[in-house]
């Protein structure tokens, strides 16, 4: 998967704009649960007061603050603050400053809220021994410094016993009670505060909302465009293999890579920015944010992760093997697809429809089972995911509850620490969604692989070689032997022969004696094993390949057309050609006449692979595509084996004048083909076993004679 990361690298600014935003869109999905536990412990418990330090105290209220503190604590809370018509006003403090403040007021605001209790202050003054009426305050000022210290220490003893919670609320209380003795509407700060605090989590709402559109956008952007260079790259790698690598993967693997695998790598990483890369920030930042909000609840995250994990572990035991056979199954549909639907006239001729349809059907119940597991495997994730989450909610909840009770903790931070647990959850439940999808993108990827690193056996020299003209369209073949990849024995062996310029060279010989294969390695289509073939003097292992093959003009032994009109398929080895030279190219070819028919005429439509024309009309064409291009080397595989006696006379008579100047080699079945070939070199099991004119051979070769005899009577053999 990871070596798909190179087919994108031309937009890896899209890939760190996407990440920026994640980080954005996890900061704000992260803020939110503190925002809520704020809303609830500041804005509803505490009526919008943050803190146990107020933005304005009176003079009296601070001096009896002052009584609990030290000298060092002293100068840190008058230096924070500014007296004004006896209020004091709080200067511009960091947030260190104010978190240090708060720690230093807390305790003596407590102890004076205590005081001020009047059933508290009546049993100080019983232990005191003073009298009812008297002003414990003024009593306090008065004590010596000793006396004042222990009965501090003895408060504050007290005080620090209890949850800091408590001692918040306390402090929190005092500060309240200073605001309304002040005349400050603490109702208004209260709303004020909810609306503040609901403005800023609108906000970051939208700027979750429009991180998540801009990333699913660039996502989206990214994989389309690392599908396009996909099939970009596997389109020319599969151009560029020669007969022995298309041999290796069937047509319909090549289609199935070409297509299934690359979509489903490109969903995966339309996915990856999304949630693979989202997850892990969300996770991280979701479990620093709860070592921050409460530590003793934690344990509950563990018993989560390692439930989720089982889960995850379990369902790769079971599902994984069938990911990676998935691929192999649509391959395997698409194969006997292919077969059925190219043969299907054959099928027909023999009333074979039943046992296709039984071939089909055994077939596609495989691929079925094996997306029926996949999906049960996923349908069982989703709800045991949701059961572990509910699960551990309920928990939060009874742990939380007892701390809330005991007052170690707010319902704020518990409702917090349940959002972040979820998101925590979350995370995992996203890369475990992935991860039922990456294991068959993972197979995809590799087979993409496949293709990609294939090593092509036939391509262009580094330093390629130029022939010379004075050698134009020569062909010779010096000790040449072949054998296909993976064959016992060799095809071809030992042949040598020459056709110059001008000449006509033909091959003839019985059923798999050799002849395609021989002038199939002419243009490279697979290369020899044993020998040279030299074309204009050149071997042809040190030509370029487009100058090798822009010298010839192929005809294969089965006449391949392409969807577009006759026109373009006349073009198509010379897309700049003239009017004029294709319709001489198809009155060469004797195409004109079923041409002429036709309402378009050479604008007329031509199916895909030439299904709307017969077998020897799409012959002729291929012939006329090949004279169109004015090529130096002819190559005839076969190609007039569709054509009527009358035609096939016709069109050779043309075709010779045609390519008087030109190398024409001819592979023929009939003999009366080849019957005028200046040169006729006779094959048996891959070897030459006569060569000369058609009336030499009838005196010298023995297989020659056979074949003749086989094809002309005794009377046609004496009159040729």
């Amino acid at each position: 998967m990871l070596k798909m990361f190179h087919y994108m690298k031309e937009r890896w600014y899209y890939v760190v704009m996407i990440i920026v935003l994640l980080f954005v869109q996890a900061y704000c999905d992260l803020s939110l649960p503190d925002y809520t536990s704020k809303i609830v412990n500041v804005g509803i418990q505490q009526k919008g007061i943050e803190d146990g330090v107020p933005d304005t105290i009176r003079k009296e209220s601070l001096e009896h603050l002052l009584l609990f503190l030290d000298e060092k604590e002293k100068a840190k809370v008058e230096d924070a603050y500014t007296l004004k018509d006896d209020v004091y006003k709080r200067n511009d403090v960091t947030k260190e400053e104010r978190d240090e403040l708060n720690s230093i007021l807390a305790i003596p605001m407590m102890s004076a809220g205590s005081l001020e209790d009047e059933e508290k202050a009546a049993e100080i003054k019983t232990q005191m021994g003073l009298p009812e009426e008297s002003d414990l305050w003024q009593v306090l000022e008065q004590l010596p410094q000793e006396q004042l210290d222990a009965m501090k220490d003895s408060l504050t003893e007290k005080i620090e016993e209890m949850p800091e919670s408590i001692v918040t609320q306390a402090a929190v209380q005092f500060v309240q009670t200073e605001y309304e003795a002040q005349g400050i509407d603490v109702d208004a700060m209260q709303i004020q505060y909810l609306m503040t605090s609901g403005l800023k989590m609108l906000a970051m709402a939208l700027v979750i909302m429009l991180a998540a559109v801009s990333v699913t956008f660039l996502s989206s952007r990214v994989a389309a465009f690392l599908g396009r260079n996909l099939r970009n790259g596997v389109y020319r790698k599969v151009i560029s293999f020669s007969g022995e690598e298309l041999n290796h993967f069937s047509t319909a693997s090549l289609i199935t890579r070409s297509t299934n695998d690359i979509q489903q790598v490109q969903l995966v990483f339309a996915m990856i920015f999304r949630i693979v890369l989202y997850a892990p920030i969300l996770g991280v930042g979701g479990v620093l944010k709860v070592l921050q909000t409460d530590v003793s609840m934690t344990w509950i995250l563990g018993v989560a992760v390692v439930a989720i994990l089982i889960l995850v572990g379990f369902l790769f035991a079971v599902a994984m093997p069938k990911f990676k056979i998935l691929q192999y199954r649509i391959d395997e549909l698409n194969l006997v697809s292919r077969e059925i639907l190219t043969g299907l006239s054959v099928i027909r001729a023999f009333s074979r429809e039943k046992h296709e349809e039984e071939r089909f059907e055994e077939v596609n119940e495989r691929l079925t089972k094996t997306n029926l597991f996949v999906n049960r495997c996923m349908t069982f994730m989703m709800p045991a995911m949701m059961l572990i989450m509910n699960g551990i909610t309920v928990l939060i909840i009874y742990n939380g509850s007892h701390a809330v009770d005991n007052g170690t903790m707010q319902v704020g931070n518990m409702m917090a620490f349940m959002q972040y647990a979820m998101q925590i959850i979350m995370s995992f439940l996203m890369i475990t969604m992935m991860s039922i999808m990456l294991p068959r993108a993972s197979v995809s990827a590799k087979r993409i692989n496949e293709i990609m690193e294939t090593k092509v056996s036939i391509e262009s020299p580094e330093t390629a070689k130029i022939p010379e003209n004075n050698k134009k369209g020569e062909v010779r073949f010096e000790h040449v032997g072949f054998a296909y990849p993976g064959a016992e024995e060799e095809t071809l062996s030992d042949i040598n022969f020459t056709a110059q310029k001008g000449e006509t060279v033909a091959f003839i010989g019985s059923t798999g004696s050799g002849k395609s294969t021989l002038v199939n390695l002419i243009p490279r289509f697979f290369d020899v094993t044993s020998g040279k073939i030299l074309v204009d003097g050149v071997d042809i292992r040190e030509m370029g390949l487009h100058d090798l093959r822009e010298r010839i003009g192929y005809v294969p032994q089965k006449g391949v057309l392409f969807s577009g009109t006759i026109d373009s398929n006349i073009r198509y080895g010379k897309e700049d050609a003239t009017k004029e030279e294709v319709n001489r190219a198809a009155e060469i070819a004797q195409a004109q006449e079923f041409i002429g028919q036709k309402e378009k005429g050479m604008e007329s439509e031509i199916a895909q692979g030439g299904t709307n024309v017969s077998g020897g009309q799409k012959q002729r064409l291929s012939i006329a595509r090949a004279i169109a291009k004015n090529p130096e080397i002819y190559i005839f595989d076969d190609s007039f084996s569709a054509l009527d006696y009358k035609t096939d006379v016709v069109l050779r008579r043309a075709l010779k004048k045609e390519t008087k100047d030109a190398t024409t080699l001819i592979v023929a079945q009939r003999i009366s083909t080849i019957l005028h070939a200046d040169k006729i070199l006779v094959l048996d099991e891959g070897k030459i076993v006569g060569e000369g004119t058609h009336k030499e051979l009838l005196k010298t070769c023995e297989v020659y004679q056979q074949i003749a005899m086989s094809q002309l009577s005794k009377e046609e053999l004496e009159h040729e």
